[in-house]
């Protein structure tokens, strides 16, 4: 584990990255405590998916229950993720802004902030690393490999605590991905929907270069 204390991860956002991401961290010996939108009793499901390691909470428990949390909710529910649970945690976000379903967002058509900004500036005392939001959710579980290994994908990450990324960084390792740092928050826009590197596997190399192409 990326550190032996932090051995629960809360999930506030059950859809598809939100139990792909339980599932690979499960596999590597998480706990992981899960909320939707709609409440615990609709979980029942996934939960005999997942298994003996996962519980289904309310979003304020799997908030105060995670050693560090990752929000993967539709980008217009974001100020619904509760604040006061996850001060001074590590919030990794892995939203994405599809105005068709979120509605459109000015700040974000207009370039004036990222998703992750957005996060963050609701979660003032949180340490948000962007990252998960770059890769099919089906991929999560399944396409990692060895620390080392020839063209191993890479998953890009973004933030402004160098201890959080650092942090994601070995997560990412452990769940079988290399980690590429685009910068600060503000740079995130760089792997956001539509982007180069969306979505596209990549190894570190490849992935770089594709940032590096981004334009708004």
């Amino acid at each position: 584990m990326v550190d032996g204390d932090m051995t629960t991860i809360g999930i506030i956002g059950a859809g598809n990255i939100g139990s792909n991401f339980a599932k690979a961290a499960i596999a590597k010996g998480y706990d992981v405590v899960i909320s939707n939108s709609r409440g615990p009793e609709t979980l029942g499901d996934l939960m005999s998916e997942l298994g003996a390691k996962a519980t289904a909470a309310t979003a304020e428990d799997a908030a105060t229950a995670g050693d560090f949390v990752l929000v993967a909710v539709p980008l217009k529910n974001y100020r619904e993720v509760p604040v006061d649970p996850l001060v001074g945690k590590l919030v990794i976000d892995a939203n994405n802004y599809y105005f068709e379903r979120d509605g459109q967002i000015p700040a974000l058509d207009n370039n004036e902030t990222t998703t992750a900004q957005m996060l963050q500036e609701h979660l003032p005392d949180s340490h948000v690393v962007k990252a998960f939001n770059n890769i099919p959710a089906k991929d999560i579980p399944t396409d990692g490999t060895a620390t080392g290994t020839e063209n191993r994908r890479a998953l890009p990450i973004a933030g402004n605590d160098a201890n959080a990324k650092e942090r994601v960084t070995a997560l990412l390792d452990e769940f079988g991905f290399d980690a590429v740092d685009v910068g600060p928050l503000e740079d995130s826009w760089r792997v956001e929907r539509d982007r180069p590197a969306y979505v596209v596997r990549s190894n570190a190399d490849e992935l770089r270069d594709r940032i590096a192409e981004a334009v708004r």
